[in-house]
């Protein structure tokens, strides 16, 4: 996998990617248009935050790399990437429960709180991408 050095662009099948975990810099883009809605991404090797019509979506300490972000009313999937561990937080339906798989595997069962914040801790491999499924 690689990162996104265009900070975000939108894949054949409607999904985005986002985010250079390489960057030793800050670095956003704002007011990116996908499907009637309007993204903004900041992200560098400590962080990555993905906004959608000015609302939290996804972040990420430290960076990462996300490969086709799709999101629907059931949940979200994407392919992560970063060169260390990471905790990725994704803004979901508040106080819902979902099931979370990693590479296929099942990791658990998680409750979104009040604000409907889910966090979830990965183990990386330098530059390696995971498979994160996340569905109610």
């Amino acid at each position: 996998m690689s990162v996104v050095t265009e900070l975000i662009r939108t894949e054949e099948n409607k999904s985005i990617s986002f985010g250079n975990y390489e960057l030793e810099a800050k670095a956003k883009l704002d007011h990116y248009a996908v499907g009637g809605d309007l993204y903004k991404v900041k992200t560098f090797r400590e962080i990555t935050k993905l906004e959608r019509n000015g609302m939290f979506v996804y972040e990420s300490v430290p960076g990462t790399a996300v490969h086709h972000f799709a999101a629907d009313e059931n949940g979200v999937s994407f392919l992560v990437e970063a060169a260390r561990d990471c905790q990725i937080t994704l803004e979901l339906e508040e106080n819902q429960e979902y099931s979370v798989t990693v590479d296929g595997a099942m990791v658990g069962q998680y409750r979104t709180n009040m604000g409907g914040k889910l966090s979830i801790s990965l183990e990386m491999d330098n530059g390696a991408g995971k498979t994160v499924r996340i569905q109610k």
